[in-house]
């Protein structure tokens, strides 16, 4: 019986001993688990805010790219506007000219296409017309108020001095009209 009192099994062990040893264990592997999950999740957080970061300046730059070159182009399709407006000037006194000039309003006919569908491919269209509507303030420009004789031509719009063009769905260059009064 001594030797029964003196080496306790396990089961015979006061119930104080066996908790203290596990929390003392667990004390120990506790701290530096949590700390590693901490600082893997740290991590985790840090690379999840720079993927996003990278994602949104690719995309800003991708944006700021496309912009660039739609004002690029915005540059060259005011330059060439005036260049077809002459275009189309010539195309109507030419068309009053004689038979002579034939050859020449068939050849100016052929240039204004070529030029008028390049700037097509690139993002230019036409307003239509407005004649005969009201003046929209964001499409169109009036130049000039001319007394009318019929009523319903008051405060409509008579005549499109300049045509107005879009670039890509955003006006370009705004229609100047002259309006009835």
């Amino acid at each position: 019986m001594a030797n029964e009192e003196t080496n306790p099994t396990p089961e015979q062990q006061p119930e104080s001993e066996t908790p203290q040893v596990e929390t003392a264990q667990e004390n120990t592997a506790n701290p530096s688990s949590d700390k590693l999950h901490a600082e893997a999740q740290e991590f985790k957080d840090k690379y999840l805010r720079l993927y996003a970061e990278f994602d949104n300046f690719r995309k800003r730059t991708a944006k700021e790219r496309l912009e660039t070159e739609l004002q690029a182009n915005r540059k060259l399709m005011n330059a060439l506007l005036p260049v077809l407006d002459d275009f189309e000037r010539a195309q109507s006194s030419i068309q009053k000219a004689e038979e002579k000039e034939k050859a020449a309003l068939e050849a100016l006919d052929i240039l204004y296409k070529r030029l008028a569908d390049t700037l097509k491919q690139n993002g230019l269209k036409p307003m239509d017309s407005a004649i005969g509507n009201t003046l929209d303030a964001e499409l169109q420009e009036g130049i000039a108020i001319v007394p009318v004789a019929e009523e319903d031509k008051k405060g409509k719009i008579i005549d499109e001095i300049e045509k107005g063009y879009y670039l890509h769905d955003k006006v370009l260059r705004f229609a100047k009209v002259v309006i009835g009064s």
